[in-house]
């Protein structure tokens, strides 16, 4: 490698070498895959990636767009955070959705809110079940009193970081990361107020599915749940899969399922009036 570092007509060929390597966690480019649901056109498929324990991933999707999120082998754990592509002054309120929507516990049927009360996102499918948020994510200083490091590239990166990178790529800097949720790792609130974290093993090929209710940058770091209790740097890879898809219609079940949430889609429509 010392050699390859110091000529760079051999560091040119090794890199070209490379070409064609394929390995599992990786962005698919042009994306394919062949378990898009029923309707959908590969054509309109706009993004498929497997997220490496430990890593991270983002991409804007536009109004209307599906992003279905699959936990591969049953201990990802898909740390979310949401930004207006347009404005990404507004983001995800993890606050204002569990208090608009008078609940908690994440699931189908519910929707992640901004800090301007409109809707980012709907979650249209899960058959996880187990969701988080009140935790966050990890960060330099937890990852280092719980596994002896904790910094963005050693072998137990944390998950604030990761965000970092992932909005770097917007433009955006430290001051833009939000608290997020995390998908497929739960945590319920106990008689006592503790938290109680459901970090499994769960079964594998559980899946996530958000509809885009506005024109979206999607980060996504896939590390182990800050209260999980085993001693070791425990996550396994996550598939993401985004299409293009219908803008959500007036008569909308999700749309039309509480007074709070009628109000954050018609927030959304004022928006996109001007």
């Amino acid at each position: 490698m010392t050699a390859v570092l110091s000529d760079p007509s051999a560091a040119r060929a090794h890199a070209r070498s490379m070409a064609g390597t394929k390995v599992e966690s990786m962005p698919v480019l042009p994306p394919v895959a062949d378990d898009l649901p029923e309707g959908v056109a590969s054509e309109d498929l706009l993004w498929e990636e497997t997220i490496a324990p430990g890593g991270y991933a983002t991409r804007k999707l536009a109004r209307g767009a599906r992003l279905r999120l699959i936990d591969l082998k049953g201990d990802a754990c898909a740390g979310l955070q949401l930004f207006n592509a347009e404005m990404p002054t507004e983001r995800l309120n993890v606050a204002d959705t569990v208090k608009v929507q008078w609940n908690a516990y994440l699931g189908e049927g519910k929707l992640l809110l901004s800090d301007m009360g409109r809707v980012l996102a709907s979650i249209v499918g899960d058959s996880a079940g187990t969701h988080d948020a009140f935790c966050g994510t990890s960060n330099a200083q937890t990852n280092a009193n719980k596994y002896g490091e904790g910094a963005n590239y050693s072998p137990y990166p944390n998950g604030r970081e990761r965000f970092l990178l992932g909005a770097a790529k917007h433009g955006l800097g430290r001051r833009d990361v939000h608290p997020c949720i995390n998908l497929f790792k739960g945590a319920t609130i106990a008689e006592d107020g503790s938290i109680v974290p459901q970090v499994g093993p769960f079964e594998g090929g559980r899946s996530v599915t958000l509809r885009a209710e506005m024109d979206l940058i999607v980060v996504i770091a896939n590390v182990p749940h800050v209260l999980d209790p085993r001693p070791e740097y425990t996550v396994t890879p996550l598939r993401v899969t985004a299409w293009r898809g219908a803008i959500t219609p007036e008569a909308d079940p999700i749309r039309n399922a509480t007074p709070e949430g009628q109000r954050g889609f018609l927030n959304v429509e004022d928006y996109f009036r001007r």
